[in-house]
């Protein structure tokens, strides 16, 4: 029974919790790792999006490192007409920041949005390139690094912020 009581004493200290039931103090070896910034890359299938298309969705932001690149996926694959450089695509989109997590902008529920000349349209990079090849009736994953999107900040989007946006492909017109 002693060597028993000894081993539990001995594996108790080697792990910083002799002493420390019930307090709140950190150990000794700095903050934990749980606390740790993550050093994986993010992929696209890290994120988690619930509803169907043509309703807000939900999105579940995963704790890894934003990637640099533009992610791009389709959750729905559309049957319509595919959006083209050039064309007029009319998206309803969702916006929530990699950082905090919070939604800070949806056209749900609203008017959708008209993105004219599509490759060339007042819009971020991470739109032109992004919703390229999305169809009607799809819904599609953009990740956009800040190098695609809002940069240094503004718009109410912090600087260097990563954007998480959900479209949905409502209608796509040919370039006139």
């Amino acid at each position: 029974m002693r060597n028993v009581l000894l081993i539990a004493s001995v594996a108790l200290a080697a792990t910083g919790l002799a002493g420390c039931a019930g307090s709140a103090q950190p150990s000794a070896g700095g903050s934990s790792p749980a606390a740790a910034a993550p050093t994986n890359p993010c992929k696209a299938d890290d994120f988690k999006v619930t509803g169907d298309f043509g309703s807000a969705p939900q999105v579940e932001i995963p704790n890894c490192k934003p990637t640099s690149e533009l992610v791009i996926k389709d959750l729905v694959v559309g049957t319509g007409a595919e959006v083209k450089t050039g064309t007029t695509a009319t998206v309803n989109y969702h916006l929530t920041t990699f950082s905090d997590k919070k939604v800070k902008d949806t056209s749900f529920g609203k008017k959708p949005f008209d993105v004219e000349n599509v490759g060339q349209a007042p819009v971020i990079d991470g739109w032109n390139e992004g919703i390229v090849g999305l169809k009607e009736q799809g819904r599609r994953l953009l990740i956009v690094p800040p190098e695609k999107g809002y940069g240094e900040g503004g718009r109410g989007i912090k600087p260097n912020e990563t954007l998480i946006f959900v479209i949905d492909g409502v209608k796509v017109t040919p370039a006139a």
